[in-house]
């Protein structure tokens, strides 16, 4: 699977949605041109954008510009509020506005991340944004123009934070290198994906993309955050948990399916990194 074109449901007349999404599965490189906004509402949401990993906590923000490429890696026991909007949500607006900075300029030069933000600003969008969330959600007569008038006040609030200089801070080429290396991280995702219950080898992995095991044990380390190694030790163990809470299989048969060698070591792996037996997770479950 390559990078991908997502296009949202969105509705022609309002064009914005927001929705509640769980951390359980990968979300594959795409891209989008709608503005996309995350707000970590539980547990630690990571993300990949402009090469990078973020750790979201619970609080804080992220926005993805238009047309900025990014992947969300498996964060179980996190949730994350997702609002999406087309920048045409704001046409008639526009028209009233005399700015030297457009929408688009606005969302490639304010900074994407919270904890970049002054205290009161981050303060204040917070709260906006939970509001719009449950403005959007209790659907109250004449929600469209709360959830319109909220979100005007957030683009005013990304205002005040853009740059105040006049020199436009130009992401192409750094758009054009996060696309190339997105497209090489989703190569290696979509191989672990559909091959965690097999033995994988870095060699594998690293001929995936054609890399030696030196140069590709790096590059994943830099762009992902952790070895390669403890990225496949984890998500197997996020198999286990989901293998866990779905079915009753015996201990031998759920270590196969996430990809372990042997019960003794899965246990071993599971207690380790989640801190308690497989079965005694599993009894907790319900």
């Amino acid at each position: 699977m390559s990078l991908y074109l997502e296009i949202p449901e969105l509705h022609s007349a309002f064009p914005f949605r927001t929705f509640i999404n769980d951390g359980w599965e990968i979300v594959y490189p795409h891209w989008h041109k709608e503005i996309e906004v995350i707000y970590c509402l539980t547990g630690t949401v990571k993300l990949g954008a402009f090469g990078e990993i973020f750790e979201l906590a619970e609080g804080e923000i992220f926005f993805f510009p238009s047309g900025e490429p990014h992947f969300f890696l498996a964060s179980p026991d996190s949730q994350r509020i997702v609002f999406q909007f087309d920048l045409r949500f704001f046409y008639e607006q526009n028209n009233l506005v005399t700015t030297d900075r457009t929408l688009l300029q606005l969302f490639d030069e304010a900074p994407n991340y919270s904890r970049d933000w002054p205290t009161s600003a981050q303060k204040e969008i917070n709260q906006l944004l939970r509001a719009i969330f449950n403005c959007h959600e209790e659907k109250n007569e004449g929600w469209q123009y709360g959830v319109t008038g909220l979100l005007t006040q957030f683009i005013y609030a990304l205002y005040q934070l853009a740059p105040k200089d006049d020199v436009k801070q130009s992401k192409v080429k750094e758009n054009l290198k996060s696309r190339e290396t997105l497209e090489l991280l989703d190569q290696i995702f979509e191989y672990v994906e559909a091959n965690f219950d097999s033995p994988i080898t870095l060699e594998a992995a690293a001929r995936q993309v054609g890399f030696s095991e030196t140069y590709f044990s790096r590059f994943f380390k830099q762009k992902v955050g952790l070895p390669f190694s403890q990225y496949l030790k984890e998500y197997r163990i996020e198999q286990a948990k989901f293998l866990l809470a779905t079915e009753h299989s015996p201990m031998s048969e759920i270590a196969a399916k996430a990809g372990f060698a042997n019960v003794k070591t899965f246990h071993h792996v599971f207690k380790k990194t989640v801190g308690c037996a497989p079965l005694q997770y599993q009894k907790q479950l319900k």
